[in-house]
């Protein structure tokens, strides 16, 4: 057996133009990664190299993914070149498996220079699906847009990459695994860890476990139906959920990850995650929850299937946020949500004079918050809930964060949902997806209306439909500054606000993988009607939506893709 050092290489390579992180990071088809010359090998030298070298050298880095076809593969690229880049210690998800909020708990809990998430989350996997690197920083939270810019910056210009091809890493045994590379003084060392016990062992610290197993195995315990969606989570469901907490194993389902989600779309809406909506229809259960592929959003549904929407959602836990200890002893020092997303919460940090942050798209802007100490909860309209416990949106914690709620009140969603209604009135709030849309009528869309938008004639302009009218109040192009740095972040969204307070907004997503996605948010308040089916309530404001964007005629699209 050949015990001499490893070599490591150095090798010339082009830049590709289209690798800039968006979001949630970088996120094309599979076939890109695996036909394009040193595509991923390209991005992960980037994000190595936008790391100073003094920072870099012997650091500790997270790796890990959802799963996902390709993971494997990049897991070992990736082990590679971060050993050759002078990496000291990678740790690294059994089986390369470690759900999102996971590895922001790892990244925290090693003091990690930075992570890299494989997981292209709520997208479709398997060989004709999506994969999708992220950089996280050392905070556990997603790199800023300076990381960002700078990761694409150097893409655009990369001429070499390092690697060490001879090492080989054993993803299936726990435990540290040691390397000899030439001209290296320590030896490279790789840990396979098993996230879910360091994850568990953070929410045994947030949550009264004891209450949690009595709601859920004790004399009167609920029936709940948590499903997976062949994604991350379901290792994590099955050892705190059902081992732990004392669940009947049959209450989780579709929890072995699967490299295509077993041909499903791992997205937790009413449209994709239909096992679940399915079952709960029957009212044999009193709680059910999905979760994405990478197990950062979750969708909460009542007995019945009763559908709490994400921003409902937040804003309950927030009205509620003392049935859990870890606020208890922290208190709470702010609130969030992002621009899209409802104004439910708003009303409950009026109520409770605790301060309110809207902040643009994407978590990085909460984990600022957070770190300067002035953020304990927020959440996105798109099934994204979490604490000030790590720096990622979490599915699970949200869960568990219900269950909490209805182990103190003792009722049933609905009725919760109900009582909050009448104490705050209701947001009605809903989202219209139109995927895959052509980018070119998309962005020239986007232009036009903004034009017709920031024109001084459109405010005080009134829209009749029916016997309902609105007047705008206000029109803009949402601009953030953020409260801790002071840095601003424009084009964050179309946002057109009534004189009632209803609001219509319109964004381009950019988490997909091809074509572009236009978002049509439209979120009204009602003091008075709060128990009425949604859609018909915001059927007036979406019809006035679409006629002053032409949508259908610019994009000649008649449908949305998904309705949440």
């Amino acid at each position: 057996m050949d015990n001499s050092p490893l070599q490591v290489l150095t090798i010339p390579t082009a830049p590709y133009p289209d690798q800039r992180p968006g979001t949630n990071g970088l996120r094309k088809k599979v076939y890109l990664f695996q036909s394009r010359r040193n595509y991923l090998h390209n991005f992960i030298q980037s994000i190595f190299s936008s790391i100073d070298l003094r920072d870099r050298q012997g650091s500790t880095m997270v790796v890990g993914g959802d799963g996902r076809f390709f993971n494997r593969t990049a897991i070992e690229v990736i082990g590679q070149m971060a050993a050759a880049n002078g990496v000291g210690r990678l740790i690294i998800g059994h089986h390369g498996i470690m759900s999102t909020p996971a590895i922001s708990c790892v990244i925290r809990k090693y003091k990690a220079i930075g992570g890299i998430i494989l997981t292209a989350s709520h997208n479709p996997g398997g060989p004709n699906g999506d994969f999708g690197i992220k950089f996280n920083t050392a905070n556990g939270g997603p790199a800023k847009e300076a990381v960002t810019n700078k990761i694409f910056q150097i893409s655009r210009t990369i001429e070499e990459f390092a690697i060490c091809p001879g090492l080989r890493m054993d993803l299936t045994t726990l435990g540290k695994q040691m390397f000899d590379l030439e001209n290296k003084f320590k030896p490279f060392t790789v840990e396979i860890v098993d996230s879910v016990e360091s994850y568990a062992n953070l929410l045994r610290n947030i949550f009264d476990f004891a209450a949690l197993k009595d709601l859920l195995s004790g004399e009167n315990r609920i029936r709940i139906k948590l499903d997976a969606m062949h994604g991350v989570v379901g290792p994590y469901v099955k050892k705190i959920i059902c081992e732990e907490l004392g669940c009947p194993v049959n209450s989780a389902i579709n929890c072995v990850p699967l490299e295509d989600f077993g041909g499903q779309h791992p997205d937790p809406n009413l449209t994709y995650a239909t096992d679940l909506v399915d079952s709960m229809r029957g009212g044999e259960y009193d709680f059910g929850a999905a979760f994405d592929g990478d197990g950062d959003r979750n969708m909460i549904l009542g007995k019945h299937g009763f559908f709490v929407t994400p921003p409902d959602s937040v804003a309950v836990i927030a009205d509620n946020i003392f049935c859990i200890p870890y606020f208890q002893h922290t208190g709470v020092r702010g609130f969030a949500r992002s621009m899209p997303t409802s104004a439910a919460l708003d009303r409950v940090a009026k109520a409770t004079k605790i301060e309110l942050y809207e902040t643009p798209t994407g978590w990085k802007y909460f984990g600022n918050l957070m770190d300067a100490g002035r953020l304990s909860l927020c959440g996105e309209e798109s099934f994204g809930t979490g604490g000030d416990h790590i720096r990622e949106k979490d599915g699970l914690w949200a869960v568990l964060a219900w269950l909490s709620i209805l182990a103190y009140r003792r009722q049933s969603v609905e009725d919760i949902l109900k009582d909050h209604w009448m104490k705050y009135g209701r947001n009605y709030f809903t989202r219209y997806d139109y995927e895959n849309v052509d980018i070119d009528a998309a962005c020239e869309m986007m232009e036009d209306l903004e034009i017709m938008i920031a024109d001084k004639s459109f405010v005080k302009q009134r829209f009749a439909v029916e016997d309902k009218i609105y007047q705008v109040e206000k029109a803009d192009n949402f601009e953030y500054t953020d409260p801790v740095d002071s840095t601003i972040t424009r084009n964050q969204g179309l946002r057109i606000i009534f004189s009632d307070g209803s609001r219509i907004i319109y964004r381009l997503s950019g988490t997909g993988s091809e074509g572009a996605t236009v978002r049509i948010y439209i979120d009204s308040y009602e003091k008075e009607q709060i128990f009425e089916d949604t859609q018909v309530m915001l059927a007036p404001l979406a019809t006035i939506a679409l006629k002053i964007s032409q949508l259908h005629h610019r994009t000649g699209r008649r449908g949305p893709s998904v309705i949440t």
